[in-house]
């Protein structure tokens, strides 16, 4: 019998997400969207002079361990730069897909651990993760550009 996928800590999580909010003076925003199960995520970013998140904010209609990852994402997103962003986003793909038996060093991450024998949930596990690079990459983009 095989472990239940909705545990107790991704039903925690779930009802847990931070920044849920759209954000006034947003760098970057970007909304993902899984196709096979709907959910979709729309994350907006603010970074500082130095490059890392100093605001965040995101609208999350997701199945539970969508809003699961959201609320990691989010608890944990403060402070980091569009690089560790993408690091968190390609540890967490590859250790859902089985090509690293390793899901990162995000805060938190190895609670989704449970999902990782149902590939159709995945999609919506690493949406937010994937919204957040891409903003976070956007405003750097950006802010370089700036003059």
């Amino acid at each position: 019998m095989s472990a239940p996928l909705y545990t107790r800590d991704i039903l925690r999580l779930a009802a847990s997400i931070p920044h849920l909010r759209r954000l006034d003076g947003a760098q970057a925003s970007v909304e993902k969207r899984a196709p096979v199960c709907g959910s979709r995520v729309f994350v907006e970013i603010a970074l500082d002079e130095a490059g890392r998140a100093a605001a965040l904010g995101q609208e999350v209609k997701a199945c539970a361990l969508g809003q699961a990852s959201a609320a990691l994402m989010g608890r944990h997103a403060i402070g980091r730069s569009a690089d560790e962003f993408a690091a968190g986003r390609d540890a967490l793909a590859a250790f859902l897909a089985g090509r690293s038996d390793d899901p990162g060093d995000w805060p938190g991450i190895e609670a989704l651990a449970v999902a990782r024998n149902y590939p159709a949930r995945h999609g919506a596990i690493l949406l937010p993760f994937e919204a957040v690079a891409e903003a976070a990459a956007q405003a750097a983009s950006l802010a370089a550009a700036a003059p």
